[in-house]
C-alpha cells in the first residue's frame, strides 16, 4: 500500500481584529488609528516649517513647472537637484496642487512615514515576529526619523521607504506562492523605489538575509536566482547615483581623498555611532561634527575590530538564536550606501547624519520590540511607555525645522565648529540686509575651515553689495582657488569687471560662469547686459532668453530682452516682454517707463 506523503502546512499570522470576544482596543484598526494619529500629533511643530537648507533645490523650480518639466525630470539627469525622478515628479505635482505651501509638502512626508510604519507592522505580522505593532511605533516616533520626516528633501526617504517595505512585503508573498504576479508586482515596486532613492538599493541582498534568519539556509536556485533581476537594477542605479554624486553634486575633490583603510576606520565608527544614537538618541543635531580619520591613531581601528568581534560571536551564537546576527547584517547592509566606501556629497561636512539610517534602524528597534513583547505584561507596558517619551522626544526635535535660522542656530549651539552652518546663517542674514551680521558668521565659518570656498564667496558677495568691490575680488579669487569648478565666484568677478567698463575681460569670466554652470540664470542675465553695453544685439537677446528659460519669472531678464529687442527694431516683442516684467512685478518701474516709450514708438 503506498503512503502519501503529508505536505507541511504553513503556519498563517494570527489577526488579532479577525478573533472573537478580542476587545476593540486590541483591533488593528484600532492600533492602526492610533499610530496614525500619535505620529502625526508628534510632528505637529513641523507642520508648517519653512524650506530649509536645500529644500529650494529639490522644490520644483520655474523652469520646470510646465509639462514639458515633468519629462525633463525623467529624461534629463541634472534638470532637477539629484536623479531621483519619481521624487521630483512628486514635487512636480504637489507644486501644481498647492505652490509652495509647506504644509502640503510636511503631510505628505509624514503620512508617507506613517504608511511605511503600517507596511513594517505587516510584514512583522508575515514573518511570525512577535511585537509588530511596537515595532512600527519605535519606527514611527523614535527621534532619529525626525530629520527624514520633517525635512521637505528627505521625501526622498519616506518615499523610497514606502516602496522598500512594500516590495518587500509582496516579495515574501511571492516566496510562497511562487507565482508570477506578485514577483512582477515586487520588481515594479522596487524599480519604483529606486527611482525615488537609490540607497534602497540594498532590499534583494536584506530579503537574502531574512530568508536565511528564517530557514538557517539558502538555496541558490529558490532564493538567489529569482533576485538576480533585483540585484541587478541595483548595480545599474547604484553606479549611475555615483557618477551622478560626483559629477553634478560635487562629491569628490581633497574632501573625498581617502584610502581603503581610512573609508574602513570611517564605516566600523559609522556604525557604532548610529546604534547609539538609537539606544541613547541625545543632542541629535541636523550636522554632527565630523571626525579626522587618520591610520596613525590605533584608537580608530576599535570601532571595525569591534563590529568584527561582533560578527564573530553573534555567528558562533546562531545556534541558540540566528536573529541577532541578521538584525546586525541587516543593519550594517542598509547602511552600506552611507557606510563611507562610495563618495556622497554631505560627508563634506559630516560623515553621519540621523537621514542615512531611517531604513536602517528598523532591524535594532524590531529586535528590541519582539525581546519587549515576549516579555512579561510589565515589560510590555515598559515598551508602550518607551514608545510615548520617543514621541515626545521626535515632538521636541522636529521643531527644530521651523525655519532656516531656528535650524543653523539649534545646530551651531550643538556643533560650535559647523562651518557650513555659520556660512549658511550668513547667508540667510545677508539676504535680510544685514551684512555686518552675515560678515561675522562668514569669518567665523572660514575661522574653523579656512578652504571652504562657499563662505569666501559669501564674503565677497556681502563685500560687493556694500559697493567695497576691491575687498570682495580677493574672496572671489581665493573661493576659485580651493574650488576652480565654482560658477558664481566667476559671475562675481565679471560683474566687478564690467563695473570698471573692462567689458571683453568680463565676458571672459561670464562665459566660463555660464560653461561650468548652463542653469544659472544670474550668470547668463549678467551676460546679457554686458553684450547689451557692447551692442551685441543678438548675443545679448540670447543669454536674456536662456535666463527667461530657466527662470521664467525673472522681471529684471524680461526686461533686459526688451531693451535688447528694441536695440534691433523689434518693437511687437519687445513690448510683450516689458509687459510681462510688469505682470511678474507690478511695482517695476523702469518697466513701466520702457514699456511707455516702446508703446510711444510704436504710435
Amino acid at each position: 500500500m503506498s503512503h502519501r506523503s503529508k505536505k507541511k502546512s504553513r503556519r498563517r499570522p494570527v489577526v488579532v481584529s479577525s478573533l472573537p470576544g478580542v476587545p476593540w482596543w486590541h483591533a488593528d484598526w484600532f492600533l492602526g488609528l492610533v499610530l496614525t494619529i500619535v505620529t502625526v500629533l508628534t510632528y505637529m511643530p513641523a507642520w508648517n516649517g519653512l524650506p530649509i537648507w536645500d529644500d529650494n533645490g529639490h522644490l520644483t523650480k520655474a523652469a520646470l513647472r510646465p509639462l514639458t518639466g515633468l519629462v525633463r525630470i525623467w529624461v534629463e539627469p541634472g534638470a532637477a537637484q539629484q536623479y531621483y525622478p519619481l521624487v521630483h515628479s512628486v514635487f512636480w505635482f504637489e507644486y501644481h496642487l498647492w505652490g509652495y505651501t509647506p504644509l502640503g509638502y510636511h503631510f505628505v512626508n509624514i503620512f508617507l512615514h506613517v504608511f511605511s510604519a503600517l507596511m513594517l507592522v505587516l510584514i512583522l505580522r508575515h514573518l511570525e515576529v512577535p511585537g509588530a505593532w511596537l515595532a512600527g511605533a519605535l519606527f514611527a516616533l523614535h527621534p532619529v526619523q525626525v530629520e527624514s520626516v520633517a525635512w521637505m528633501s528627505e521625501l526622498k526617504n519616506t518615499l523610497s521607504g514606502f516602496f522598500y517595505l512594500a516590495a518587500a512585503l509582496v516579495y515574501f508573498k511571492f516566496n510562497e506562492r511562487r507565482t508570477w504576479q506578485p514577483y512582477v508586482l515586487a520588481l515594479g515596486l522596487f524599480v519604483l523605489g529606486l527611482a525615488s532613492k537609490s540607497a534602497i538599493a540594498t532590499l534583494p541582498a536584506a530579503i537574502l538575509v531574512i530568508l536565511w534568519w528564517k530557514r538557517g539556509t539558502l538555496s541558490f536556485k529558490d532564493d538567489a536566482l529569482p533576485l538576480m533581476p533585483f540585484f541587478g537594477l541595483s548595480l545599474v542605479f547604484g553606479i549611475f547615483t555615483v557618477w551622478m554624486e560626483r559629477k553634478f553634486i560635487g562629491a569628490q575633490g581633497s574632501d573625498f581623498n581617502f584610502s581603503f583603510v581610512e573609508r574602513t576606520l570611517i564605516a566600523g565608527r559609522v556604525i557604532w555611532f548610529y546604534l547609539g544614537k538609537l539606544v541613547w538618541p541625545e543632542n541629535l543635531t541636523f550636522i554632527y561634527p565630523r571626525w579626522q580619520v587618520s591610520q596613525s591613531i590605533w584608537s580608530q581601528y576599535l570601532f571595525p575590530a569591534a563590529a568584527l568581534v561582533l560578527s564573530v560571536v553573534l555567528w558562533r551564537l546562531r545556534k541558540w538564536s540566528r536573529a541577532p546576527l541578521a538584525v546586525f547584517l541587516l543593519f550594517a547592509g542598509t547602511l552600506f550606501p552611507a557606510l563611507g566606501y562610495m563618495n556622497i556629497y554631505p560627508f563634506l561636512f559630516s560623515f553621519v547624519a540621523d537621514h542615512f539610517q531611517y531604513l536602517a534602524c528598523i532591524f535594532p528597534l524590531t529586535l528590541a520590540a519582539a525581546a519587549i513583547a515576549s516579555g512579561p505584561r510589565s515589560v510590555q507596558w515598559a515598551g508602550v511607555a518607551l514608545a510615548a517619551i520617543l514621541s515626545f522626544f521626535s515632538w521636541q526635535q522636529s521643531a527644530m525645522y521651523a525655519d532656516m535660522k531656528t535650524l543653523w542656530e539649534t545646530t551651531i549651539a550643538k556643533n560650535p565648529d559647523c562651518w557650513m552652518c555659520y556660512s549658511n546663517r550668513g547667508f540667510g542674514l545677508l539676504q535680510e540686509g544685514r551684512n555686518d551680521d552675515a560678515m561675522l558668521d562668514f569669518k567665523a565659518a572660514l575661522r574653523v575651515k579656512p578652504d571652504y570656498a562657499f563662505a569666501h564667496n559669501n564674503m565677497g558677495m556681502a563685500l560687493l553689495q556694500e559697493g567695497r568691490s576691491d575687498e570682495a575680488e580677493p574672496y572671489f579669487l581665493k573661493a576659485l582657488e580651493f574650488k576652480p569648478d565654482y560658477a558664481e565666484p566667476y559671475d562675481n568677478l565679471g560683474t566687478i569687471l564690467y563695473g570698471r567698463g573692462q567689458v571683453d575681460a568680463a565676458i571672459v569670466d561670464l562665459e566660463k560662469a555660464v560653461k561650468i554652470n548652463p542653469a544659472y540664470s544670474d550668470a547668463h542675465f549678467n551676460l546679457g547686459l554686458v553684450f547689451q553695453a557692447k551692442g551685441d544685439s543678438d548675443r545679448a537677446i540670447r543669454q536674456f532668453s536662456r535666463a527667461i528659460e530657466i527662470e521664467p519669472d525673472d522681471a529684471e531678464a524680461h526686461r533686459g530682452l526688451g531693451e535688447s529687442l528694441m536695440q534691433k527694431g523689434r518693437t511687437a516683442e519687445a513690448i510683450v516682454q516689458f509687459q510681462q516684467a510688469l505682470v511678474i512685478r507690478p511695482d517695476y518701474r523702469d518697466a513701466q517707463a520702457d514699456l511707455d516709450k516702446a508703446l510711444k514708438g510704436r504710435n
